[in-house]
């Protein structure tokens, strides 16, 4: 029955608030060609980590940036042919960001008929007291908005709580951690959230970020930017983003594969002494496919991984 998640997304449906027919065909085409993409890679992670079940009252947070747009957009446009109900509230935390245009987000919602909260919190005013002119706000602003995220989810009676992050974002975090954080950790497209209470879930998790983009403006989102994070140049994971945009053009299909690699996790053949009984290790006699060939060089296409020596990042 989860098939139907992705047999369905091959055929698009109109929606309230589907931007018109456009009236170039090969344009038309190309937009088409486009929601089912998208469609389909959505529904797939939805199916394959069992994002959505049956009876469940989904959050998704819509911040004004294109990503949660799109989310919100193909989450509704599955809704209505998947093989289960389940509710989809969008929630928008307006931080009292000066200039915030506060009559957007409302007005789209309704227009969509989507039932829709909007939680209004100074967060702002507490990050810019906190942090120093100049300095990353990110860590900051994100804790305070999980805190309150986490709260309107109780509230609401929330069972999943669907946030924006595509393929780049999660290959970006996958690099941040290994270049500044010492670790193999990448962001997960479904867990636990850090106070046990809320699955958070990331539909998002397959598509590509420049789709997301051509998205927007065939859909002509009202993106509102963010004038927080949004205005620090400087910040390692733009740093991390210009990295795997730079190795995609120059290698075109390096993105796709260091994402499978995600997926294709090989414990015994890293060092991680708690994920592998390296100790213990014993002989067979049998012959193992996944058995290190010790005196064998590996073979990779041509520059699997470009651009390495040169990568270097401003202190």
């Amino acid at each position: 029955m989860n098939a139907v998640w992705i047999d369905n997304a091959i055929s698009p449906e109109a929606l309230p608030g589907d931007a018109p027919v456009l009236k170039e065909p090969k344009i038309e085409r190309e937009a088409q060609k486009l929601e089912k993409r998208l469609c389909h890679q959505v529904g797939k992670a939805i199916m394959e980590f069992n994002m959505i079940e049956e009876g469940d009252r989904v959050m998704v947070c819509v911040s004004g940036g294109k990503d949660s747009f799109a989310m919100l957009d193909i989450l509704l446009k599955l809704q209505s042919r998947a093989p289960i109900k389940f509710e989809l509230i969008a929630v928008n935390l307006d931080q009292k960001q000066p200039g915030f245009p506060d009559h957007i987000l409302p007005a789209y919602l309704k227009n969509l008929g989507v039932p829709f909260h909007i939680e209004t919190q100074d967060t702002y005013s507490i990050v810019k007291k906190v942090i120093s002119e100049g300095k990353t706000m990110c860590s900051l602003c994100s804790r305070l908005r999980r805190g309150i995220l986490y709260r309107v989810a109780d509230e609401l009676k929330i069972t999943k709580i669907a946030l924006g992050h595509h393929r780049d974002d999660m290959l970006q975090t996958f690099f941040l951690n290994m270049f500044f954080g010492g670790k193999l950790k990448g962001m997960p497209p479904k867990l636990v959230s850090d106070n046990g209470g809320h699955i958070v879930i990331r539909p998002l998790a397959n598509v590509a970020e420049k789709d997301l983009i051509r998205w927007a403006e065939h859909r002509q989102f009202p993106i509102i930017p963010c004038s927080l994070c949004g205005s620090q140049e400087n910040l390692q994971r733009k740093q991390i983003g210009h990295m795997l945009r730079d190795w995609e053009k120059q290698y075109p299909g390096r993105t796709e594969t260091m994402f499978t690699a995600l997926q294709n996790v090989v414990p015994s053949h890293l060092m991680d002494t708690t994920r592998h009984n390296f100790k213990d290790i014993k002989t067979t006699g049998l012959p193992d496919a996944d058995g290190d060939k010790g005196f064998d060089e590996e073979e990779f296409p041509v520059a699997t991984l470009p651009g390495l020596q040169v990568i270097s990042f401003p202190s």
